[in-house]
């Protein structure tokens, strides 16, 4: 971090608590290239200080996390680390966005635990980072959903099916739909969903509660529940998940999503991706008796 507007991404250290928040408010703390590496560099400092017991992970301004910048990855012209020119080289892919996927998930495998806070939305990788955390609450009316799932993407970390089972995943990502919080919360895929004004309290009250325990007893238990999963195989999934991300992004219908933003903008795109609205095998709009 060379200058305050590379910072996206805050740390603060407030007692025993850490907090992590994403900070690029203007554009509902979209991913950006900096922002993976610099969320693994503040729970390394998190994971550095004796004095911090638990870290809460929040999004500064309307909400959490819109997801990556497509602005930056999808809307410019030409190739770009997230879209090359074809032939693509998978490994290149695979190299960025495995990157991406480790600095999501050392939340996970921080020793400390982590809390998320979301409010507004968590969705396509805004999710990705949500769902990493130990324990997520959701403000009742936010939403939260991979979108990407129905073109251009395959969330990497797999945290939706760890959380949820096989049966609830599917119906997430073999739809691409959101759900709000309180959904969320009883399908069991967060801790629970709080009226949004209630939202800042139930977090502290959980944080405060997990920082009166020592730091040794909170990195035990939480390094025995991460080992069930895993032994489930989580990196083996997490891996084919990345290789298939990329070729979402390469596949005849990822590169007619990415010409689409280039020539609509990517507003008009994922518009049409998320209602159903456009045929990216064909490249045109879909009959209305198939949406």
């Amino acid at each position: 971090m060379t200058s305050a507007e590379e910072v996206h991404v805050r740390y603060e250290k407030d007692g025993r608590i850490g907090r992590i928040t994403l900070n690029r408010p203007a554009v509902r703390n979209a991913i950006s290239m900096a922002m993976p590496g610099q969320i693994a560099a503040a729970v390394a400092e998190a994971e550095a200080d004796p004095e911090v017991h638990v870290m809460v992970l929040s999004g500064a301004g309307e909400a959490f996390c819109a997801g990556y910048d497509l602005t930056e990855f999808a809307q410019a012209e030409g190739p770009n680390p997230g879209v090359q020119e074809m032939p693509w080289d998978p490994m290149q892919d695979y190299q960025f966005m495995w990157k991406n996927t480790q600095d999501f998930m050392s939340l996970f495998r921080a020793m400390k635990p982590v809390v998320c806070k979301v409010h507004g939305f968590a969705v396509a990788g805004g999710s990705d980072i949500a769902l990493c955390a130990d324990l997520t609450i959701m403000a009742e009316d936010a939403q939260i959903g991979y979108m990407p799932a129905r073109v251009w993407g395959c969330p990497t970390t797999a945290m939706w099916v760890y959380r949820l089972g096989p049966e609830k995943a599917k119906r997430m990502l073999l739809t691409g739909d959101k759900i709000t919080g309180r959904e969320a919360a009883d399908m069991g895929l967060v801790l629970k969903a709080v009226p949004e004004d209630a939202l800042d309290d139930e977090v502290e009250a959980l944080a405060a509660r997990m920082a009166s325990v020592p730091v040794n007893q909170l990195a035990m238990q939480k390094m025995v529940i991460n080992q069930a999963v895993e032994m489930a195989g989580i990196n083996q999934t997490q891996r084919l998940a990345t290789v298939f991300d990329g070729i979402t992004r390469h596949s005849p219908e990822g590169m007619n999503f990415k010409a689409r933003s280039e020539q609509k903008g990517w507003k008009q795109a994922v518009r049409e991706r998320d209602e159903g609205t456009f045929d990216w095998t064909t490249n045109e709009e879909m009959p209305r008796r198939n949406r």
